[in-house]
């Protein structure tokens, strides 16, 4: 298989559970964009929570992408040009917005430098590993500065990319049906994490921007490899060419893909390049 793209999923896959890139899957992917293989950074994460991590692995120099929002947007990581875009209409976010009202859950959506949320001090989620405030985290992965609205229904007359919802996960488990209910005609939605729920525009996946995008740059789906750990990345591991879930991945995730590797801390992605390469 002429192997021409790799597609990462961020969180779990790329980042290990200490959110950093293993020295040897830098290696990795730097080696194998001196080939000519471009990388194809694939997140729930905004475009400004992707930068940094794209400089790292040298992708400004070889030209690489990045897929973010769940695929409602992608950017050259050269030029910093966007090259698509499909956000939510302005009716649409603020419908879904004024519905999450009913519900215990911390809405977040983000526009230029500024993450909006209603209160900075109640971002506290209580998980497995400890206490987690959830909206400092994506302040700081998304270099967003905070700013307090009241009402976010009201005040997002622009087109939003993607809303963020955050909640401890067996509230969530249990309410989603009716979150997700009245919107189903005019949005997708998916969790990215246990306690994260993420709407974008309708059809709006992460290899529904991969499909825009790079066939008309001579990328096809059978020239990628991917690799991903979350439901979110099930449409990007049926699309590529080879489809490899983490070792770390959800069991669904596992179930479809073409492969399994290694976990995030075990340089998964690295043992998988070194398989395909």
């Amino acid at each position: 298989m002429d192997i021409k793209a790799i597609v990462l999923d961020i969180d779990g896959t790329l980042l290990t559970s200490e959110k950093i890139i293993s020295e040897k899957t830098k290696q990795a992917l730097i080696a194998a964009q001196e080939k000519g293989i471009k990388v194809i950074l694939a997140s729930g994460r905004p475009t400004t929570g992707m930068f940094e991590l794209a400089e790292e692995l040298e992708m400004t120099k070889y030209e690489g992408y990045l897929v973010s929002y769940n695929g409602s947007q992608v950017t050259d990581c050269l030029t910093k040009q966007v090259v698509f875009n499909q956000a939510m209409s302005v009716e649409t976010g603020q419908a879904i917005l004024d519905h999450l009202k009913h519900f215990d859950v911390l809405p977040m959506i983000d526009k230029e430098d500024y993450l909006y949320v209603n209160d900075v001090y109640n971002g506290t989620l209580h998980l497995p590993d400890g206490d987690f405030n959830i909206i400092e985290y994506e302040a700081r992965g998304g270099n967003f500065k905070l700013c307090e609205i009241d009402d976010l229904a009201n005040f997002a007359a622009f087109p939003i990319n993607k809303i963020l919802i955050a909640a401890q996960p067996e509230y969530l488990q249990e309410n989603v049906e009716a979150i997700y209910a009245p919107f189903k005609e005019t949005v997708t939605a998916a969790f990215s994490a246990p306690f994260y729920f993420e709407f974008t525009d309708k059809g709006i996946d992460k290899a529904k921007a991969l499909n825009t995008v790079f066939p008309e740059l001579g990328i096809h789906s059978y020239n990628m490899i991917a690799f991903g750990d979350g439901h979110n990345d099930r449409s990007i591991i049926e699309y590529a060419g080879i489809g490899v879930a983490m070792g770390n991945a959800v069991d669904d995730l596992k179930e479809i893909a073409d492969d399994v590797t290694l976990s995030c801390d075990e340089d998964g992605i690295a043992v998988g390049l070194e398989k395909y390469l």
